[in-house]
């Protein structure tokens, strides 16, 4: 069976099968302001000169700044939120996700207390806006399993309950323009986004507007879906996910990333970004290409050997150039890095000096 390359390009758009000052108060009540002592405490004494603007942790070191941050998930609720080839486990949760939650509770909790400061200046009632946090990352690398587990354990905390959770696929030009400007096989490279409307988006976040739209992307469609659109009704934090969300457009007077309050960049080696991306395309062609309605239906009765070599392929032409290219100059812009080992699992954290 001959399949053109295009077929297989919308498996690197299939992220799942379904997609105030003072001390922090956590879920459970308590405080959790204090910095914790012990190993992360020496990662974060060393010479700047070392790691440039970063503060680098071990992951035991970054686990220790939990700080009793209480775990209110259980291993069926992550299972729950893991997308297609993305495992993830509790003791994830534990290490890495409950400490990230206990810094961004204070980055919030400070992003208040400032604009309580400039709406005192202005004599100005105080009002809210919402955090907006960005998660970037290359396709396959875990972004949208992390992303629903982020906004999962933000929105435990009593400080900010209503998160909400946006990806810029629905940012993409619908395949008519794609297929009219030639880029259908630039699907997920900076050209195919609507750049205009996904900045139109985070201002009308940012200035606090009642409802703000987001065109709904359907994967199982692999295009925009005509007059639907998600709703953003002034979230307390916006969890904005996406492999672009960190680029820095040319032509564009503003960046995405001018609207955000903090930013995380998911790395791994690329030969394991590579793999996991296989292991995805052989898991969806052996189950969400067999329906009927899917636009990748026809992959379905490709052998394993097939499938496997057109997603190397796709690799090789399309998603490996993207992320060279495209998403992982990204990086070093991102407030926190997070790398991840060949199973999933982080293993390191670089958090940028303020």
């Amino acid at each position: 069976m001959q399949i053109t390359r295009d077929a297989l390009i919308g498996a690197m758009k299939f992220p799942a099968l379904h997609g105030r000052g003072g001390l922090a108060r956590a879920p459970n009540g308590s405080t959790v302001g204090a910095r914790s002592k012990g190993a992360a405490a020496v990662a974060m004494d060393r010479d700047p000169a070392e790691n440039g603007p970063y503060r680098i942790f071990t992951r035991d070191q970054w686990a220790e700044l939990r700080s009793g941050t209480p775990l209110d998930l259980t291993a069926e609720d992550v299972a729950a939120f893991q997308g297609a080839g993305e495992p993830v486990s509790l003791r994830e949760v534990e290490d890495v996700l409950l400490p990230l939650s206990r810094l961004l509770n204070l980055h919030v909790a400070a992003a208040r207390g400032l604009a309580q400061v400039q709406d005192t200046f202005l004599g100005q009632p105080s009002g809210t806006t919402p955090f907006v946090l960005a998660l970037a990352g290359s396709v396959a690398v875990g972004k949208s399993t992390f992303a629903r587990l982020l906004r999962a354990v933000l929105a435990r905390w009593p400080d900010h309950t209503h998160v909400d959770l946006v990806t810029t696929d629905g940012f993409l030009f619908p395949n008519s323009v794609l297929e009219e400007r030639g880029l259908m096989a630039r699907k997920g490279f900076p050209e195919s986004y609507d750049l205009r409307r996904m900045i139109a988006f985070l201002k009308a976040v940012k200035a606090g507007v009642p409802e703000a739209k987001v065109p709904v992307y359907s994967h199982q469609a692999y295009d925009i879906l005509p007059d639907r659109f998600d709703v953003v009704r002034q979230p307390d934090i916006l969890v904005f996910e996406g492999l672009n969300v960190l680029q820095v457009p040319r032509g564009v007077g503003m960046a995405a990333s001018d609207f955000f309050d903090f930013s995380i960049y998911i790395d791994a080696e690329e030969r394991d970004i590579e793999r996991w991306f296989i292991q995805r395309v052989l898991l969806l062609q052996r189950t969400a290409f067999r329906e009927p309605s899917s636009f990748f239906h026809h992959l379905s009765s490709l052998t394993p050997d097939d499938a496997a070599r057109m997603a190397r392929e796709i690799w090789r032409d399309i998603n490996g150039p993207n992320l060279r290219d495209n998403i992982a100059p990204t990086r070093e812009r991102a407030r926190l890095v997070l790398t991840k080992r060949a199973d999933h699992a982080v293993e390191r954290l670089a958090l940028r000096r303020l």
